[in-house]
């Protein structure tokens, strides 16, 4: 990452490294959190709650995100575990999230950041709002249901360079006032950290491929 950021003219803590820890076994998490690293990404509210309940107050800074798709009967599991959401994808979810963080707020000790997921690359089979309707919906999502909106995520296309993508979705944030970009995993973070990425989400270059 740093020789990344290097080449891009952009300081060394420009950006920060989630480690996906979804499906990996609690014997390849726990060496990376002895070695310090404090920011893990989860697909799932359960699986989520069942790896970290248990030892949470164990790891002083420990940052949960919720990186996968998020069900509307999990919002309240997740507005009280999770400290970053970074899948709001549709109306339902924002309207759900904005109800659940209003109604626990007086037991949160902080509402959970929220990122908007965009399917930059419109593909039928990724969740995510269209580029060409982001900024109307995040506009709903601020002055319609209240929330900060903290990011962007997105995930690009397989196939194809993956730069243009990164370059769309960071005009998406310039123009609506985001700062926050989470973008870029394990094979191809170098390109998005050329491209404004400030949070990149890295798996299998840290734990391994399974299976």
């Amino acid at each position: 990452m740093h020789k990344a950021l290097k080449a891009a003219g952009r300081a060394p803590d420009a950006a920060v490294l989630t480690a996906v820890s979804k499906t990996q076994p609690w014997e390849a998490v726990e060496p990376v959190l002895r070695a310090g690293h404090r920011r893990f990404g989860e697909n799932r509210v359960q699986e989520a709650q069942k790896r970290w309940g248990p030892v949470r107050d164990q790891y002083d800074g420990l940052e949960l995100r919720l990186i996968g798709p998020l069900q509307s009967n999990k919002a309240a599991e997740a507005v009280g575990f999770f400290d970053v959401i970074e899948s709001v994808d549709r109306d339902r979810i924002a309207r759900v999230l904005a109800d659940e963080i209003q109604k626990q707020g007086p037991k949160l000790k902080k509402a959970p950041a929220l990122y908007v997921q965009v399917n930059i690359g419109e593909e039928p089979q990724k969740a995510g709002v269209a580029p060409r309707e982001a900024d109307a919906f995040l506009k709903t999502a601020r002055e319609v249901y209240g929330l900060n909106i903290a990011g962007l995520m997105c995930i690009p296309p397989v196939e194809g360079p993956r730069g243009p993508y990164f370059a769309l979705l960071r005009k998406i944030a310039e123009r609506n006032g985001i700062g926050r970009l989470s973008m870029g995993m394990s094979d191809d973070f170098e390109t998005a950290l050329a491209f404004g990425s400030t949070e990149v989400r890295v798996g299998s270059a840290l734990f391994g491929v399974r299976g």
